[in-house]
């Protein structure tokens, strides 16, 4: 009974660990999406916009000869707004990418720290079996550390099976 059990958790543990590898792989591109996705805006962003455009239509309005000295001045308030808008929507930038910074390298610690405990846990273990046939040139490096092959099957080694789930996860 007790090996039955043993039997099912290393069966069980390959598509577990691929299913870890492939969580970490979609956190890392939902906080990359999340990080280059432009910034909302904010209220300050929206008056400033409204401001630019209320200047530049007076300064359109103002076309005569006469008034070309008030038009230039409505211009120059204009594009100092929008240095102004310029200048809110790199700093807002700024706090944006600070804060997914900090989350990406909370992920990447505990990303590797997963990756050791399983390396530890499953170091002279097998965590998988599969047909020689199916890995025919690539049998020895797949059993790295895990024993060798066992009647027509190769046993896959922890380290060999990260490595191709993490490259197959890049994939996608």
């Amino acid at each position: 009974m007790e090996e039955t059990l043993v039997e099912r958790g290393k069966s069980s543990a390959a598509p577990m660990i691929f299913i870890l590898v492939a969580a970490f792989h979609y956190l890392f591109r939902y906080i990359e999406f999340n990080k280059n996705k432009k910034g909302s805006i904010n209220d300050t962003d929206v008056q400033l916009r409204a401001e630019i455009m209320q200047l530049l239509k007076e300064a359109s309005g103002l076309s005569q000869p006469s008034t070309f000295a008030q038009a230039a001045k409505l211009r120059r308030m204009a594009a100092a707004k929008e240095k102004e808008l310029v200048k809110n929507q790199e700093m807002q930038k700024k706090e944006v990418k600070s804060s997914y910074d900090t989350q990406e390298k909370i992920l990447k610690i505990s990303n590797i720290s997963a990756y050791v405990v399983l390396i530890i846990w499953f170091w002279q273990m097998p965590v998988a079996t599969i047909s020689e046939e199916l890995v025919q040139p690539f049998g020895k490096m797949l059993s790295w550390r895990a024993g060798g092959a066992l009647r027509d099957h190769v046993m896959v080694g922890i380290i060999p099976w990260l490595i191709v789930f993490a490259r197959v996860n890049k994939l996608y």
